[in-house]
């Protein structure tokens, strides 16, 4: 029986729940110096001076490089890791203290003194005019010829702070000879932070071990270096001493790249049967003060703009803009919830102006179902999907026509409680970044197996899935298998986690080194046992004989030692999708709402372990609801961070949520042997515009076309009452 499609349970958790499974705070000791970051209070000035104590820390005596700018971003865009002359928004970081306790190191950061002449700041991307990046456009001036029907809006997609549970943080130990260090750290790329931290201590890589514990928590914004990991690491050199910095939860909203943060000028065309003509889109994207991968984020918006749609004609234009706010970085979805939120929003304005049901304009659009590459206008290529049947599997599950009827009623009745449907569709491509990825699996004396894979946990539960592939293909039980990954001093080289990159290269890594482990074993077999390859077998929780004779099974353990280590390329890119319903109730009279029930279809080809991928579901609605009602990271209009704290900043917790009804479909993709997809942003992109447009529908018989996210009882209150 096949151990692949089943529920297994997840093999890390026995560590988290007991606490042996150590995070990156759990390691510090009695000898390690705390950190504690100067950041500039004011949005942009002049720094004028720095002043303060022992143990304190400037860019002038740690002398260290710039950070190198994210190409393709211009090289004027490299960055200072403390701030030399100017401060660019608020949370900047200027110094660093390292004293013995955390608490010796506030106070010593207390007395530093910092001047700084304020100069003018920019919040809006609107507002300025500094190009950080542009994305290649598409250019079509006959984009909406022929079109009998032409709707036009802005939206916002608002900039949000990712909160993980367990905040940047980082311990950095020396060795005795101040030549190499060992650095503990909760990240998702640790091989990209040995690479930036070698480069700017002028260390050679392997002078650099960095190893990511147990991770509270990443979506993206884990998945680079930061200034303050180079500088923490720079300081233990310095000092000779281990030293640790775990960002405070405030610091962790200031300073942590934000996401999203797209203003979106957008015309959708069609004829009056509701088939879609054309599509403009021209967006303005806030890449924060120091642009970054975010300023290039728009390129998987317009790579996405046509979604599940045929749309002949495209014209798509994207600026980033510096502002003196908080870098933008990746987050869950990384530019494709932007592509989702406006052509599904679009699609809403036009199914009620030519007076269509949602549905129905959506139907009479959807791309047909394909198993080879489909080519869209943006350039994507599509490799298999099924849109009207997500479509159509969640339209029947929601028991959508009983709502629309129940709707009705209400309306007719004049009831408090507005009911709204909202609906959407979506496809995202996964995969992301290099399309290759490390793995090996090795076969040791005791007839267990090591798995070393090049991408890093933080939550997805990696461990367990690939120990399934691997059982699957040796025979062995699950406690039979060991996953090694998140550690440079062990596993050689890997591209991280993101972009729901692992399953399908990671994983498909995995399988190809055990397929190929399988094969060494067969040959050996088969010389001892004086036979053919073809006639050899694994005979589970045994070994490898001949075929139909479990008694000729030469043990794992006398066959060894065996080890494969390869990388698999996908040569291309995944794109799952699905399709979501949203049913909410909108209080008329405080503007208060509440989702009642979500109901999602989700196609990312086959499926693993249907467990964890139902995690991924649950995780991303929830990321994506509360994108559509609660969080903004907003700023006044000097710079000054509004929801500086948890009080301010609305992140939800299950109490808020809605209830999940989480379903799949499977069109497997013809890029990987095991037709597997991403999963792991899927959700959040489908689930926002979906109570986005549920809640707008609320609001329909009130004249109320749009209201931009996060879509708060006083904005839906004025909204009614003007």
């Amino acid at each position: 029986m096949s151990i692949l499609g089943n529920s297994v349970l997840r093999v890390e958790d026995d560590g988290l729940l007991t606490g042996s499974r150590p995070f990156t705070a759990d390691l510090i000791t009695g000898d390690t110096l705390h950190a504690c970051f100067i950041r500039s209070s004011v949005a942009h000035g002049n720094l004028v001076s720095v002043t303060g104590g022992p143990g304190l820390h400037t860019a002038a005596s740690l002398e260290l490089p710039k950070l190198v700018p994210w190409p393709p971003t211009p090289d004027r865009y490299a960055r200072d890791l403390l701030a030399v002359d100017k401060v660019r928004y608020v949370g900047d970081p200027i110094a660093v203290v390292a004293a013995k306790s955390m608490a010796e190191a506030e106070d010593q950061a207390g007395d530093v003194e910092v001047e700084i002449e304020p100069l003018p700041a920019v919040v809006s991307p609107q507002d300025s005019r500094e190009v950080a990046f542009e994305v290649e456009p598409l250019v079509d001036h006959s984009v909406l010829e022929g079109a009998e029907v032409v709707v036009e809006a802005t939206f916002l997609n608002q900039k949000l702070a990712p909160v993980p549970l367990e905040t940047n943080s980082i311990l950095a130990i020396p060795d005795e000879d101040g030549a190499s260090l060992c650095i503990w750290m909760s990240t998702q790329f640790p091989w990209d932070t040995r690479s930036a931290v070698a480069a700017a201590l002028g260390l050679e890589p392997s002078r650099v071990r960095v190893i990511a514990p147990a991770v509270g928590g990443g979506f993206g914004a884990k998945g680079h270096t930061y200034p303050e990991h180079i500088v923490v690491a720079a300081v233990a050199l310095r000092t000779g001493q281990p030293v640790a910095w775990q960002e405070t939860r405030s610091e962790n909203l200031l300073n942590m790249t934000h996401g999203r943060g797209q203003i979106q000028n957008v015309a959708l065309g069609a004829k009056r049967d509701g088939t879609i003509t054309g599509l403009r889109v021209e967006v303005i994207a806030d890449a924060g003060a120091y642009p970054h991968v975010g300023a290039w984020l728009p390129n998987y918006t317009r790579l996405m703009c046509t979604g599940t749609y045929r749309i002949p004609r495209v014209a798509f234009r994207a600026r980033s803009m510096v502002t003196n706010t908080a870098p933008v970085g990746a987050y869950r979805g990384a530019g494709r919830p932007e592509a989702t939120a406006l052509l599904e929003r679009s699609m809403d304005l036009l199914a009620r102006d030519l007076d269509f049901d949602p549905v129905e304009i959506r139907r009479r659009n959807l791309l047909e179902r394909h198993n080879t590459n489909h080519i869209t206008p943006s350039g994507a290529v599509y490799d298999s999907g099924d849109y009207r049947g997500t479509l159509d599997r969640v339209v029947e599950l929601s028991g959508y026509e009983a709502i629309r009827h129940e709707q009705s009623l209400r309306r007719a009745r004049n009831d408090r409680w507005l009911l709204g449907i909202g609906v959407s569709t979506y496809i995202e491509v996964t995969g992301n970044g290099p399309t290759e990825e490390f793995a090996s699996v090795a076969i040791g004396p005791d007839g267990g197996a090591t798995v070393l894979s090049g991408v890093s946990s933080h939550g997805q539960g990696h461990q367990t899935t690939y120990a399934q592939i691997a059982a699957e293909h040796l025979g062995l039980p699950m406690d039979k298998i060991r996953v090694i990954q998140s550690d440079t001093g062990i596993v050689p080289r890997g591209n991280g986690t993101y972009g729901s990159r692992s399953l399908q290269l990671a994983g498909s890594a995995v399988d190809k080194a055990a397929a190929a482990v399988v094969a060494q074993a067969c040959q050996i077999a088969a010389e001892r046992l004086e036979a053919n390859v073809a006639d050899t077998v694994v005979h589970n929780g045994i070994g490898v004989g001949i075929i139909g004779s479990p008694a000729t099974a030469i043990p794992w353990g006398e066959l060894a030692p065996l080890a494969v280590e390869l990388d698999f390329d996908q040569g291309g890119r995944t794109y799952p999708s699905g399709a979501h319903v949203s049913v909410v109730e909108v209080d008329r009279e405080t503007g208060g709402i509440r989702v009642i029930r979500h109901i999602t279809v989700d196609d990312c080809g086959n499926v693993i372990n249907p467990m964890l991928a139902e995690g991924q579901q649950h995780g991303g609605i929830a990321q994506g609801v509360a994108q559509a009602l609660w969080e903004e990271m907003s700023y006044a209009a000097d710079g000054q961070p509004v929801t500086s704290t948890l009080l301010d900043y609305l992140a939800p917790t299950a109490q808020e949520l809605p209830s999940y009804e989480t379903h799949s479909m499977v069109t497997p993709t013809p890029l990987n042997r095991l037709g597997v997809k991403g999963i792991g942003e899927a959700t959040t992109i489908g689930s926002t515009p979906a109570v986005h447009n549920a809640i707008l529908d609320a609001l329909s018989p009130f004249g109320v076309e749009h209201l931009d996210m996060p879509l708060s009882p006083e904005k839906i209150w004025k909204a009614i009452y003007g």
